[in-house]
């Protein structure tokens, strides 16, 4: 079989202070494999940015994929979150993290890992299917900065303490059983990966979204991932998001969408086989 055709379209978002900074979602590209991860957006000045562990997670977990192209992948994310653990000296809890997802191919087979909220979506003979995690989607949190934009709170320094403090609620909660699972200090994390196998010759193309770009399909409902694709395969995965940004501009203090930031990181991988 040929080489599948890559394209890939980011853009950075803003701060929990709403201004512009660098994006903390990271792409990686290898022969037969992609790799996107979103990092966590820290909510501290002296915390490690989840941008930080997201480049050294995809660095890392590209290494191991080029040395062992086959190996099962929640090992491999095992492997990786152990290393970057020891040689950083991360502890579990108070680490940065990063959602992670992988499509892997052979000649044969096409595999995907998710973890967090980074779906992975294969188009195949039967139709579309999605490979997502939706834990952080099912907590149930009341209250907090969602309710207090949808009163009309806005964005601004109350804003930014009420991020805060539901982020040490949502912390509590992170890979433990009943919470949700993401890329950390604890390996065990990685075996709560989702997972999925398709014969390469049903899949004809799969997108990789942060949920930065997934948020247009499940929270604006913009259009369905079909739409997406065409839209990527047509105009360019760009004009995927600059749909979401649109979108968003309509809504600038989150009464519609209640959101953590305005704008979050975005980043789309079409890959066509």
């Amino acid at each position: 079989m040929g080489e599948p055709r890559i394209a890939v379209a980011e853009a950075a978002g803003v701060g929990i202070d709403g201004l512009d900074r660098p994006t903390e979602d990271r792409v990686i590209l290898l022969p037969t494999a992609v790799i996107l991860a979103d990092g966590a957006t820290a909510l501290r000045e002296d915390e490690l940015s989840g941008g930080w562990y997201a480049e050294h997670l995809c660095q890392t977990l590209a290494k191991h994929l080029t040395d062992t192209p086959t190996a099962d992948l929640r090992a491999l994310l095992s492997k990786t979150i152990t290393a970057l653990a020891q040689e950083h000296g991360l502890t579990p809890g108070s680490a940065p993290s990063s959602t992670v997802a992988i499509l892997r191919w052979t000649e044969d087979q096409i595999d995907a890992l998710v973890l967090a909220d980074s779906p992975i979506i294969a188009f195949t003979q039967q139709g579309p299917q999605t490979l997502a995690d939706d834990r952080i989607a099912n907590l149930v949190i009341p209250g907090g900065y969602r309710q207090r934009l949808r009163t009309g709170g806005g964005y601004g320094p109350d804003h930014v303490a009420a991020l805060r403090a539901a982020g040490r609620n949502f912390g509590q909660r992170r890979n433990v059983p009943g919470g949700f699972w993401v890329a950390e200090a604890d390996p065990t994390a990685a075996t709560q990966a989702r997972t999925a196998s398709w014969p390469r010759t049903d899949v004809t193309a799969a997108l990789l979204a942060s949920d930065g770009v997934s948020c247009g399909v499940d929270d604006y409902h913009l259009f369905d991932w079909p739409t997406v694709l065409t839209l990527a395969t047509t105009s360019g995965p760009a004009a995927v998001l600059a749909r979401v940004r649109d979108a968003e501009r309509t809504d600038p203090n989150g009464l519609r969408w209640p959101r953590p930031k305005r704008h979050d990181d975005q980043a789309l991988v079409l890959v066509r086989f």
